[in-house]
């Protein structure tokens, strides 16, 4: 976790942001980083502050790091409720730079935490462009009712409190977060205005393209059920028409109980489970035990993208990557 400490601050002296017309960017994680690309093309790079294949839940950032987030002009960072380590460091480092919290921007859909091992299904039209006219906000008035019928009691505040952070696993979120990016670099850049923009709408061509491929691709995977690592997927759900039963690990990731576990493993023969998905940055031994003795597939997934390319394809990328996981186990 941060700690502030001397050394970092040394190390970090003489390096305040300097103005420059293209304003110095860094972005939380590798899809906020890869959206954040596309929108900068042939202007510039953004800095990326979690590296590929680091868990956002909890990560200790190296100087080089440190002085991506000092140098700044603009942070892009999905928020707090992913991230509650980087919190200070934001503070600390970037106090002088704009920083955008793409969980509370315009047009943002946040959902609620699922609670226990086995979740119910909710009915999905696999369209997501039904759900981008809400905010943040309005999303989690939606689901009031749904987050109190399943005890998923908790405080969907101004500031998230009990919200879901995988939310770029949404593409109606990438899409709306496109345009809160490209506003954002043209208020600070406003001789490379038209060149923001318009890189926003070739990349949010290029998501509903790769929306409609993937989108294909799972048609026949739609009837299974499945078991997911991590409480990661929920959006990706909602964005494709899938309903995941349940998850081995909660939304945090953090380390299951025994209780959990034998909880899972009654899902799987309870459902018939098609398939049992593991991550490539956890522990694969928690999803042998799961399959055990039944005959469910496996198969990896990752919504960071660690074995994927950074850059301004990374988005479409990551999809594609998901959806051709999900569609392929056997």
């Amino acid at each position: 976790m941060w700690r502030s400490g001397s050394a970092v601050l040394t190390l970090l002296a003489g390096t305040g942001a300097a103005w420059a017309e293209v304003p110095r960017v860094a972005a939380d994680i590798t899809p906020v980083h890869g959206l954040v690309a596309r929108v900068m093309q042939d202007l510039g790079e953004p800095a990326l502050v979690v590296p590929t294949g680091a868990s956002p839940h909890g990560y200790s950032m190296r100087p080089s790091e440190a002085r991506a987030l000092d140098q700044a002009d603009v942070v892009f960072w999905l928020g707090e409720p992913l991230t509650p380590w980087l919190q200070g460091p934001l503070e600390e480092l970037a106090g002088d730079a704009h920083r955008v919290e793409l969980l509370e921007a315009e047009g943002t859909v946040v959902l609620p935490f699922r609670e226990g091992a086995r979740f119910e299904a909710h009915a999905h039209d696999g369209d997501e462009e039904d759900h981008a006219d809400h905010d943040g906000h309005d999303a989690h008035e939606d689901h009031e009712d749904d987050a109190e019928e399943d005890d998923h009691s908790g405080d969907h505040g101004d500031h998230n409190d009990g919200a879901d952070p995988h939310a770029w696993l949404l593409p109606a979120n990438a899409q709306a977060w496109l345009d809160v990016i490209a506003e954002e670099l043209a208020e600070h850049d406003p001789g490379n205005a038209a060149v923001y923009m318009a890189n926003a709408e070739v990349g949010k061509k290029e998501i509903a393209d790769t929306v409609a491929s993937v989108s294909a691709a799972l048609e026949p995977f739609r009837a299974k059920q499945f078991i997911v690592f991590h409480d990661a997927y929920q959006y990706f759900e909602r964005g494709f028409g899938l309903n995941a039963a349940g998850a081995i690990s909660i939304s945090d990731a953090s380390k299951p109980g025994p209780a959990r576990i034998a909880e899972v493993r009654g899902v799987v023969a309870d459902l018939k489970v098609a398939c049992v998905f593991s991550e490539p940055q956890f522990n694969p031994g928690m999803v042998a035990t799961v399959l055990d003795g039944t005959g469910a597939g496996t198969a990896v997934l990752d919504p960071l993208g660690a074995k994927l390319e950074a850059g301004p394809r990374f988005y479409p990328a990551l999809l594609q990557d998901i959806g051709a996981a999900i569609a392929g186990c056997e």
